[in-house]
């Protein structure tokens, strides 16, 4: 599916805040936008309504934001960094002494419950990766997503029987994320599937130890 860049369109903030009353109002915004987006979707959101909602004057928003696009990419950003604390956290709580599946578990079912916080809101955003030129984001974002999963099968590498490590990190990432993707596009109720998440863990616990 071609991607549907939008060239002309600013995707970047204007400018960072630096104290603490800015850094309030770019919150302001950015929770205002949330709301906004799940309320009236992309089409029908704008500046105007986002900074309505915020409490905010249009002019402070494009102050920090020249477009809904920016602050839709700030939205973006948060989401794939919380998605690598999930993963970054789950790996530093797991130990050698812990089963591989325990593991798997642990890191799957953190993924669907961050995913499970603002299904409507992720949604929003995943549809939008596909409209907006986030390439780039998603690249980086991979990259470390890869790093942490082959830093995870690396410590459980006395349990696993897939001698490729780095291939072997790369089917599992790219599994769960297309599960959790497709989950919250087309079947948003499993996000609270329990028994769905551990066929999940199952299938990729499977995989390693096959």
């Amino acid at each position: 599916m071609p991607r549907l860049a939008h060239k002309t369109t600013k995707t970047q903030p204007r400018k960072l805040p630096t104290q603490p009353r800015a850094q309030e109002t770019v919150e302001a915004i950015v929770a205002a936008t949330k709301r906004v987006l799940v309320r009236y979707g992309y089409e029908k959101t704008t500046t105007n309504k986002i900074a309505e909602v915020a409490g905010v004057s249009i002019g402070s928003l494009y102050q920090y934001f020249p477009s809904k696009e920016s602050i839709i990419t700030a939205l973006i950003d948060r989401h794939m960094a919380t998605m690598l604390e999930v993963l970054a956290s789950t790996y530093a709580a797991s130990t050698e002494t812990s089963t591989i599946a325990e593991s798997v578990r642990s890191v799957i079912h953190a993924a669907f419950a961050a995913h499970r916080v603002n299904p409507k809101l992720h949604r929003v955003l995943i549809e939008q990766m596909q409209r907006m030129d986030a390439a780039d984001r998603l690249d980086g974002f991979e990259e470390q997503a890869q790093q942490l999963v082959e830093a995870f099968l690396s410590n459980h590498a006395h349990q696993i029987r897939r001698k490729n490590v780095k291939l072997a990190a790369r089917a599992a990432l790219l599994a769960v994320r297309g599960t959790t993707l497709w989950t919250v596009l087309r079947a948003p109720d499993q996000l609270e599937d329990l028994e769905f998440i551990d066929e999940i863990s199952d299938m990729i616990t499977r995989y390693l130890v096959a």
